[in-house]
């Protein structure tokens, strides 16, 4: 049997644990509104460009993403559009998402790269 003691120090360790993870959780999400933020505000008109495959989903994720933070960005579909998937082949990517940001190629997509891209001087 536990003792006294032991109960309150498992409950304490626990509670420890549940506060440091929701202040992570916290963070993390308070870190990721505000990259978002600053993606909304650096991204312009033909800034961000997406080339999507329809049974993707990374390509989903990162759409929502953009979605969500109200980042512009353009996309095409490799499967409904010819010149799209011409696009493609022409990049020479090897995946979706294949973003171009500002004309760089980014295969994958990842909020800090983008972010580093449009920051970028002459970017």
């Amino acid at each position: 049997m536990v003792s006294a003691p032991s109960r309150r120090s498992l409950v304490g360790l626990v509670l420890l644990v549940l506060a440091v993870a929701g202040a992570t959780s916290f963070w993390q999400a308070h870190r990721e509104a505000e990259l978002g933020q600053e993606l909304a505000r650096q991204a312009g008109p033909g800034d961000l460009h997406m080339v999507s495959s329809e049974t993707c989903v990374f390509c989903d994720r990162a759409r929502r993403w953009l979605t969500v933070h109200q980042v512009r960005f353009s996309e095409c579909f490799i499967e409904r559009d010819a010149a799209c998937a011409a696009q493609y082949r022409a990049l020479g990517a090897r995946g979706t998402p294949t973003l171009l940001v500002r004309g760089e190629l980014q295969l994958g997509f990842s909020p800090q790269r983008v972010r580093d891209r449009l920051a970028a001087p002459g970017g």
